[in-house]
Parts: C-alpha cells; structure tokens; sequence
C-alpha cells in the first residue's frame, strides 16, 4: 500500500503519526514536509474533498496567523484555500493520504481508518 503524510516535524500529532506509518508493514511511505514543499491550492482541494472536509474544517487557528489574516469569522472557503496555499502553517495536520482514502489524523489513531 502506498501512503503519503504530510508532517510537521515540529509537531507531536504529526510525528506519532508517522511512526504508526513506519511501523506498519508493507507501506511504501512518501513524507512531505509540508512547510519546505507547500501545498498547490488544487491539492488542499483533492485532499479536503477526500477527507470530507471544508476548508474551514482544516484551518488550524492555534499557532498560525488564522486570525491576523481574518479567517476565524467570514471568510469564504476560497480565501481559506488562498491563504492555505501561500501559509502552509494554516492547515492542521497531519493529514495522510492512501489507496483508502485521506484522513486528517487528528487524533494520530484516525490513521487507522485509511490502513
């Protein structure tokens, strides 16, 4: 089974995240880190379409400039993506990708769900 994550090394959902992956057999697992190869608008849009999620479904509002860029109340799911694109730190993570589906694994275990 293929699988792609798209971590933050910097965070601790992320980072259990990706053991489950590694520790799981016969998974040939590609890791973007999303903050050195962004997101396209197009893909946030497959990936959120996949989840079954909006955008505003995955804005991450802790920590990211959600706020500053006035997100939080308002803002259309195209701003949203807009924003998304060009501040990588706005999408909540980590969300994984494979042959079953997309998962934001927020809590890691939902990784579960697409193995």
């Amino acid at each position: 089974m293929k699988a792609t994550i798209w971590h933050n090394p910097d965070c601790g959902t992320s980072r259990k995240t990706l053991a489950i992956l590694q520790e799981t057999p016969d998974i040939d697992l590609a890791v973007i880190e999303y903050r050195k190869q962004p997101f396209t608008r197009k893909k946030l849009e497959q990936l959120f379409a996949d989840a079954g999620l909006s955008p505003r479904d995955a804005l991450r509002t802790r920590g990211s400039p959600a706020e500053e860029l006035g997100l939080i109340e308002g803002a259309s799911a195209g701003s949203i993506l807009d924003a998304m694109a060009e501040h990588p730190i706005l999408v909540e993570r980590p969300f994984v990708e494979t042959d079953k589906g997309v998962r934001l694994c927020r809590p890691q275990d939902k990784v579960y769900e697409v193995l």
